[in-house]
């Protein structure tokens, strides 16, 4: 998997979040609560689906435990927070930079791309994360888990 480095301006979400571990992966779960209200949301911008995860600190991914809990979203960009239906709330991702992975494959195969970021790419490039929120980018190509599908992995980084 190659990366490639962007900026990025913040992103206002909105959406459904749940609160979870690996361990007791709730994603099923999150994404059936949040697609019955997305036709109420009027302001989107794009089609993509953000599927997003915000960890408590950096411990997560230096002294992996597969029970420790983060906040995971189901959730669409607006232009504003004018509207945002009374089910939902909102989130914002901050401006910085983010490697980005193009992959390709099932989402339930998905574990080792990740290992590999993590394991591999980020010790061996010149950045380190950074703490903000990691997403999946899920646009037209996204099938679930087909094996044609493709989604774009987000990780918030910083020069080393």
């Amino acid at each position: 998997m190659k990366a490639r480095i962007e900026t990025i301006q913040e992103i206002k979400l909105v959406g459904k979040k749940v609160r979870m571990s690996l361990a007791n992966n709730q994603t099923q779960k999150l994404w059936q609560g949040f697609m019955p209200n997305r036709s109420a949301i009027t302001n989107t911008v794009g089609t993509a689906f953000y599927s997003v995860e915000v960890h408590d600190s950096l411990d997560f991914f230096e002294q992996f435990n597969p029970t420790h809990e983060f906040d995971k979203w189901a959730a669409v960009s607006v232009s504003d927070y004018n509207t945002i239906p009374a089910e939902l709330q909102k989130l914002i991702i901050p401006a910085g930079l983010y490697a980005v992975f193009l992959y390709q494959g099932k989402a339930s195969e998905a574990a080792t791309a990740y290992q590999y970021i993590y394991g591999n790419w980020i010790p061996n490039s010149d950045y380190r994360l950074d703490d903000r929120p990691h997403f999946a980018l899920m646009g037209e190509k996204y099938k679930n888990d087909d094996p044609t599908s493709e989604e774009e992995f987000w990780i918030p980084i910083k020069k080393k």
